[in-house]
């Protein structure tokens, strides 16, 4: 079974793919986001995938890539176009190359015209295809410059991507009016600049003609994704917290694990964010936690010393892990969440003032 996940990074407008097989538990990446890597990297940990590889659709001018930082934290090894011109890729690919994860696979499919070293990735079955910046929805990537060729993206998509089945769905590296899949029978009928009875002629006219700014980020972006997203001076690579063994999920909260709370409560803040009555119900309250309830925790998060990481904890885990929020809101630098709260710190026998014996 394939397990397919599309995920957003909001400043770039980038569509990042996630890709599994549920019987090898191997998964890629394609078009990681290296300010995202946080984030992805929880949701490969959550749905219990090793990820294999990081695939890139092209060099990419308005963003960096997450490849390198995905190589550190997770062990993937990277691959993109044998013509990208980019160094310390793992495989350089070839058009007609496959990629193989588990029993899935995609096929590397050569569509130069964005940039000489664009691919688009073909599911084995060919139900999907990942076409980067060649086909967007409703539109194309932009031929002015890295390369750019109008006439060689317009034959690109017509014997490349037009070629697969109707029913084939495109999922582009952008979007920026929040449409997120086509299909091939989609954009051959309906795609402005390369569907219908449009010509190669009447393509490199309506792209000569665009007049389109430079991407902002395009001095940043494009050397460092010159060496797949390994961080130069122009980049600079998020810390992660240092004061304890937090885990990051995929809902974007810090979280500690009991044990490590109960060893270490001397060199952390509690806070409970309960209210009054359960703080001294059944359940008790961790030793020397601060009880201010969630409703009052953004007017009265000014109580709360800073020189002290701050741990949350509620009934249950939810109430808290929002409580993180709110205290990075108000300035605070070390938090994090106690996940399963009061329930699971009595249930695994740790120690409670209060409670029911």
């Amino acid at each position: 079974m394939l397990v397919f996940r599309q995920l957003f990074d909001p400043t770039s407008s980038t569509y990042t793919y996630l890709l599994g097989c549920s019987v090898s538990g191997e998964a890629v990446l394609i078009d990681p986001v290296f300010e995202q890597v946080r984030r992805d990297a929880a949701l490969i940990g959550e749905l219990g995938f090793k990820l294999a590889w990081s695939l890139e659709t092209h060099v990419h001018a308005d963003h960096v890539t997450g490849g390198w930082l995905l190589k550190q934290k997770l062990g993937a090894a990277i691959a993109l176009s044998a013509v990208s011109g980019a160094e310390g890729a793992d495989r350089l690919l070839q058009d007609g190359d496959r990629i193989e994860f588990g029993r899935r696979s995609l096929e590397a499919r050569a569509t130069p015209g964005h940039t000489n070293g664009c691919i688009t990735y073909v599911l084995d079955d060919e139900s999907m295809a990942f076409t980067g910046d060649c086909v967007l929805i409703r539109g194309s990537g932009r031929t002015d410059f890295q390369q750019g060729d109008a006439r060689a993206l317009y034959r690109s998509v017509r014997a490349r991507v037009f070629s697969l089945p109707d029913s084939c769905l495109l999922y582009p590296a952008h979007d920026y009016r929040g449409l997120t899949v086509t299909s091939v029978a989609e954009e051959k009928k309906f795609n402005p600049r390369l569907g219908g009875e449009i010509a190669e002629a009447d393509y490199a006219g309506y792209m000569k003609n665009l007049d389109l700014p430079h991407p902002k980020k395009i001095d940043e972006a494009v050397p460092a994704n010159l060496r797949c997203g390994r961080p130069g001076n122009e980049t600079v690579v998020p810390p992660d917290p240092s004061w304890a063994p937090l885990r990051f999920t995929f809902s974007g909260v810090w979280e500690i694990e009991p044990h490590w709370l109960e060893e270490n409560l001397s060199k952390v803040r509690v806070l409970d964010v309960r209210e009054p009555a359960e703080f001294t119900g059944p359940l008790g309250h961790i030793r020397g936690a601060t009880l201010i309830p969630l409703g009052e925790l953004a007017a009265r998060a000014g109580e709360l010393p800073k020189d002290k990481p701050v741990i949350a904890v509620c009934r249950a885990g939810s109430r808290s892990a929002h409580a993180t929020a709110i205290l990075q809101k108000a300035g605070f630098a070390d938090f994090a969440n106690l996940p399963g709260g009061m329930l699971r710190w009595r249930a695994e026998g740790r120690g409670v003032e209060g409670g029911a014996a």
